[in-house]
C-alpha cells in the first residue's frame, strides 16, 4: 500500500457584511460523483506545488482569481480500494473579493454561496466539514490559535 497526494482542496470563501459564505459547487451529472456538492478540487499536475494547483483550478472550474490564500491546518484524507492506496489531501483557504462572478466550467452544474451551517449540510464528507469549520473558527470566531500559514 502506497500513501500518495495527488489531489487538493480549497475552501473558497468570501466576506460579506462580515459573514463568511463558502463557495460550492455541484458536479455535473454526466461525470464521476454526478449531483455531489463540493468545494473546488482538483489533481495536482506533474510539475505543480500543491497551492499552485489551487489556484490554477479556482481559475478552471470557477474563473476567479484569489484575493488571499492560506494553508488550513488540517489534511484530509481516504483510501482508494482500487489502487490500494492511502490519499492525503492538502487544505487550503481562499478569500475571494464578494464582488466578482462565478463562471462554471463544464465539470458542474450549479454553484452556491453557504453559510458554514448550509455548507456542513451540503458537503458529504466528514473531513471536508471540519475544514470548512477550521477555516470558520479562524476567520470568523478569531481563533487565531490555529496559526494559518498565508500564501498570497
Amino acid at each position: 500500500m502506497e500513501i500518495i497526494t495527488s489531489i487538493i482542496e480549497a475552501h473558497v470563501f468570501r466576506i460579506v457584511k462580515g459573514e463568511m459564505e463558502f463557495l460550492l459547487l455541484k458536479r455535473a451529472e454526466n461525470i464521476y460523483l454526478g449531483g455531489l456538492w463540493q468545494m473546488v478540487t482538483g489533481r495536482i499536475e506533474d510539475s505543480e506545488k500543491g497551492f499552485e494547483t489551487a489556484i490554477r483550478e479556482i481559475k478552471e472550474e470557477t474563473g476567479l482569481t484569489p484575493k488571499n490564500m492560506w494553508v488550513a491546518p488540517n489534511i484530509n484524507s481516504f483510501y482508494n480500494h482500487l489502487s490500494d492506496t492511502i490519499n492525503m489531501i492538502p487544505v487550503f483557504a481562499i478569500e475571494v473579493e464578494p464582488e466578482l462572478i462565478v463562471t462554471l466550467s463544464p465539470e458542474h452544474s450549479e454553484f452556491q454561496w453557504c453559510s458554514l451551517h448550509k455548507t456542513n449540510k451540503l458537503l458529504a464528507w466528514d473531513g471536508q466539514k471540519k475544514s470548512a469549520k477550521i477555516i470558520h473558527d479562524y476567520f470568523i470566531n478569531k481563533f487565531n490559535y490555529l496559526n494559518l500559514s498565508k500564501i498570497l
